[in-house]
This record gives C-alpha cells, structure tokens and sequence, in this order.
C-alpha cells in the first residue's frame, strides 16, 4: 500500500486528488494539508510515502515545506505539483529536496505512475521534460567546475561510474545510457544505484543536480 499525503490550499484540488487515489487499489490518501505548516506537522505524524506537494500557497510554501520534511531524514518523498512546465519555483523545490514534478494537469495515469515511481525512490520526470529543465536550471544555476576534482564523492566512482553520472546528468534514460556503453538495462540501474549512493543523492534528480553543480554536465542542443 502507498500512502500519500496531499497538500493543496485548494479545497477542490485535494477532493479530487483524494478520490482518484482512494479509488485506485494499492494507493491510500492518509491525509491532507492546506499549507506548509501543516504539511510537515502531518508529514512527521503520518510518515506518508510520498507528499503531492502543491508550490504555492499561504504562508509557508511548499518549497520550504519540501525542505523541511526532506531534513528529517524520514521516509516521505516529495512529489511537486506545478502549473506551469518550467515554473521558477520547481528548481528551488528540486534544490530543496524534492524528488521530481508534475504538472497539475497531468492525466490520472500519468499522477498514479509518477506517485508509484516517487515511493520506489525513482525520479518522475520525464526524459523530455528533464532536459527542458536542465536548461533552464543551467540558465538560472550557473555550472561551477571549481573543485569538483577535490570533491571526495567524486573520487570514490570508478570511472564506469563517472560516466553515468555524466549521463544522467544529461537526462539520459536507463536504456539510452545501455545503448551507449553497450551494456544491459539492469547493469546500468545497478550501477545507477552504486553513483547514488557514493554521492548520497536520494534519487536521479539530486544527481543531475550534483553533477551540474560538479561542471560534469550542461545543457544538451536540440
């Protein structure tokens, strides 16, 4: 069973998303929030697997409210809910902790896919979209190279393991980084798994993050 947790500081929008998820066997609505405060008070006492987390709202939005259930160190995971594709706040929000965005108008398949990868601890951003928002993340974040070599994290991957993280960092896909390196899809999540964990990302997103913060990746033409 995935447990969720909906904030929205719109009566309507937490209605609806509460009877499309409590339809679907396998996935429960524990509770609901109506700003950020609220947010994480319900997420420490729920321990939700994953918070549909709505940006903008009264006073504390969810970016903050993602960040502070994120520094708990506890279980929940943090779906951001957005209106707009490429809005400015979703970069703080994956800076803040986030693990990934849908668009609010998202199809009901596509929320319930999105909320089931979030809970298994993958991204949900699709290939397309991620690479829309590397360039503008790019644009907004500017790419440092300065002492990345010195970054210890990047000194415990193989170089295997470096160049997967290079190709994530694009927004490449599992199969595509197989079809590159001339690998099997279940040996690059393997090794997916191994450059998360040296550089203690909890998912694909922290990673494109770090290695944009590393100089190892910028926005890809076309």
């Amino acid at each position: 069973m995935t447990t969720v947790l909906v904030v929205d500081d719109q009566p309507l929008q937490r209605y609806g998303f509460r009877m499309l998820l409590d339809s679907v066997p396998g996935t429960e609505v524990v509770g609901e929030a109506a700003h950020g405060t609220e947010a994480v008070r319900k997420a420490a006492e729920l321990r939700p697997d994953v918070v549909l987390m709505d940006v903008r709202m009264p006073g504390m939005d969810g970016i903050e409210a993602t960040r502070r259930i994120v520094a708990t160190g506890g279980r929940s995971r943090v779906l951001v809910l957005t209106t707009f594709d490429l809005d400015e706040y979703v970069h703080a929000a994956l800076r803040a902790g986030a693990s990934g965005f849908l668009l609010k108008d998202a199809r009901p398949e596509e929320l319930l896919a999105g909320i089931r990868a979030v809970a298994a601890g993958d991204a949900v951003i699709a290939p397309a979209l991620t690479r829309r928002l590397l360039r503008e993340f790019a644009r907004l974040v500017p790419v440092g190279g300065d002492g990345s070599e010195g970054d210890p994290r990047l000194g415990a991957l193989t170089d295997r393991e470096r160049e997967i993280l290079v190709a994530i960092g694009r927004g490449w896909t599992n199969s595509e980084i197989a079809a590159r390196f001339v690998l099997s899809e279940s040996t690059v999540k393997t090794h997916v798994g191994r450059v998360l964990a040296k550089i203690g990302a909890r998912d694909r997103i922290q990673a494109v993050i770090f290695a944009y913060d590393h100089g190892l990746a910028r926005p890809q033409a076309g």
